[in-house]
């Protein structure tokens, strides 16, 4: 009788300890790219900033177009430990991308920013591949690589 007690206070004591580990007051927040990318896009000024401007603003570029060095994304990914019934997987709490053109003498001529549910939204199939120019289609398989990360099981 004393032996039963002794292991179901041993799995109790196993249990708390593996509870209370988990439980953490603050987030450990794993961040990649531009931070706050969401607030300070919202002081470019399309037609007014050149790229001198957007580079003091958000420093370099997370990627320049392929083709075209007229495009510039940055990118901005925040990710955090699940809860107790996600076993700890990591997920994703921002997902920001933002699209900047530039013309040829530098000047900002378009701005589109993505957050995480925009980017579940688009849809890439829809659009005929012989009618994209090699600038937009960059920017859709960055972002559609983008989502697959998203949606990456570990």
């Amino acid at each position: 009788m004393r032996t039963f007690f002794k292991h179901i206070f041993n799995i109790l004591l196993l249990f708390i300890i593996i509870f209370l580990t988990n439980c953490q007051r603050n987030q450990v927040l794993k961040s990649h790219g531009v931070s706050f990318l969401d607030k300070r896009q919202e002081s470019l000024m399309v037609n007014k900033m050149n790229k001198n401007d957007v580079r003091s603003l958000l420093g370099a570029p997370s990627t320049v177009g392929v083709f075209d060095d007229t495009v510039w994304i940055y990118i901005e990914r925040t990710k955090t430990r699940g809860k107790l019934l996600k076993l700890g997987k990591n997920v994703t709490l921002k997902n920001n991308v933002l699209v900047l053109k530039f013309n040829n003498r530098g000047l900002l001529y378009e701005k589109k920013f993505y957050e995480k549910k925009d980017i579940q939204k688009i849809d890439f199939s829809k659009e005929k591949e012989e009618g994209l120019t090699r600038e937009s289609s960059f920017i859709k398989s960055f972002l559609s690589s983008v989502r697959q990360k998203i949606h990456k099981k570990k």
